[in-house]
């Protein structure tokens, strides 16, 4: 994906008016499917190593991106077998909703697809890529822009207009979900706050402002508390 701005080749910055949704923990490509039912995206860690690793977030996420959604760079993994190979990287798109200046916490139920975050605090919704719609052995950017916008459907249910748009990149190598996922921070801005969720997985759905999030910062997951660290910048 060459071009002189990655995430405008991509199209992740668009406009949208009617109900949506992003699937996270039970749709059918952002799923909360049996592990051995389903092959996530990936990239090498060696890749991620030689493009510069880091902690925490980063915002110039274009070189990362041209380079992961090359389709001879990615491939899809047996999700039993992603969730404890610290040579690869699973790629989770992880969309934050903001309305006001406000930004829309909730907390992970027993349905989450991600059993050793449920009951954390999150303002992300993200879930897995997975092949299951057009059985590709590879995604490029076209592919995640069609597979992000297509999951803008089910976990979340709202209407009104949105802006999404890419802010940056995450990752967290502290712990044992980190170790093997990569976010893609998506900041998704709404035109009115009537949200409700979609799922069993999205529970106590409420908007707060950054100084309240931080108030209780730490029931948050990992992620984001680092986004919430850095709201500011983003």
């Amino acid at each position: 994906m060459a071009g002189p701005s990655l995430l405008a080749s991509l199209g992740m910055k668009f406009a949208g008016d009617s109900s949506f949704a992003i699937r996270g923990a039970s749709g059918q490509h952002f799923a909360d499917m049996a592990k051995d039912d389903e092959n996530v995206l990936v990239v090498k860690r060696a890749l991620f190593d030689e493009l510069g690793a880091f902690e925490g977030l980063r915002s110039a996420t274009d070189r990362y991106l041209e380079a992961f959604l090359k389709r001879e760079n990615n491939t899809f993994l047996p999700r039993s077998v992603a969730e404890d190979d610290p040579t690869h990287k699973q790629l989770i798109p992880y969309a934050v909703f903001t309305h006001a200046g406000k930004i829309l916490h909730y907390v992970r139920g027993s349905k989450s697809g991600e059993k050793r975050l449920v009951a954390k605090g999150s303002i992300g919704i993200g879930g897995h890529i997975n092949d299951g719609d057009e059985s590709l052995f590879a995604f490029d950017g076209e592919a995640y822009r069609a597979a992000v916008r297509r999951e803008i459907e089910e976990e979340l249910r709202f209407s009104g207009g949105y802006q999404d748009r890419v802010a940056a990149l995450i990752n967290d190598d502290s712990n044992e979900v980190g170790r093997v996922h990569l976010g893609v921070v998506h900041i998704v801005t709404l035109e009115n706050a009537d949200v409700s969720a979609g799922e069993k997985a999205i529970a106590e759905l409420q908007f707060f402002t950054p100084e309240e999030l931080r108030a209780r910062r730490d029931a948050l997951e990992t992620w984001s508390q680092i986004v919430l660290d850095a709201w500011e910048t983003l």
